[in-house]
């Protein structure tokens, strides 16, 4: 995989990314959306494909990307497809850390040292060329403003985006009610998206779905009682002062 086009994790990252503060919006949520941008991402590469709501490994050959190579590297080596609900709940916290730094050394971020309280050290990003991510916006504008099925990779941005709770950070009050629900209604386009952003959805929840029949609703009705195999594994936890995790971003 080459290098000129971004991901659909650093996509998602800066969608995020407050220009004003520095700060990432729904940042309980975003690990999640991360995780499942990578899924999306090996799909849309032919790396894997979905199997009912299952994520099955179909060419294990690296992509050249590290940290989508990791994740596919997992994958294979679980030798039987994984639900994708208990894949974007399982232990692997820190992604957005992680992707922040990525952006770091790309020159897309800057990072910005501060302090919390007057005491506790932070470190805020702020994006050094906002025309991307005007550009990644003005895409979901225009899926949602014409109605003109977009295409699978900003279908499945539109999906995670509403997974993980940024339609009220993008299309904020009253006025951006109606965007917010075309927002939602894009997950239809794209089969791997949507099944991606459900699972999001799913592990927030609490509650690892049962196997889809057909394709599910936009909404978050509807998800089954059932207990998630591993609940507490799927939010991310906060990190704790000592460590060098405590600057990031809320």
């Amino acid at each position: 995989m080459g290098r000129s086009r971004r991901t659909l994790p650093e996509e998602l990252l800066l969608l995020a990314l407050d220009p004003a503060t520095g700060t990432t919006a729904q940042p309980q949520s975003l690990d999640l959306g991360l995780a499942g941008a990578q899924l999306v991402e090996l799909a849309l590469a032919g790396r894997i494909a979905p199997d009912g709501d299952r994520i099955a490994v179909v060419v294990p050959r690296p992509t050249g990307d590290p940290t989508l190579d990791c994740a596919l590297e997992l994958l294979r080596r679980r030798g039987a497809p994984v639900r994708a609900v208990h894949w974007i709940g399982g232990p692997r916290l820190g992604l957005r850390q992680v992707y922040l730094s990525h952006l770091e050394r790309c020159g897309m971020v800057a990072a910005v040292p501060g302090q919390m309280c007057g005491v506790l050290p932070t470190t805020r990003y702020q994006a050094t060329d906002n025309e991307i991510s005007r550009e990644i916006r003005a895409r979901l504008d225009s899926a949602i403003r014409t109605g003109v099925p977009p295409d699978p990779r900003t279908a499945a941005l539109a999906a995670l985006a509403h997974a993980v709770g940024l339609g009220k950070h993008l299309y904020p009050g009253n006025e951006g009610r109606s965007s917010r629900s075309r927002l939602r209604d894009l997950i239809r386009h794209d089969p791997m998206g949507g099944l991606v952003a459900h699972a999001v959805m799913d592990v927030q929840n609490g509650a690892a779905a049962q196997p889809r029949r057909g394709p599910a609703a936009t909404g978050r009705q509807g998800a089954p009682a059932a207990r998630a195999t591993e609940p507490a594994r799927g939010v991310p936890m906060q990190p704790h002062r000592g460590s060098m995790a405590r600057a990031v971003v809320h």
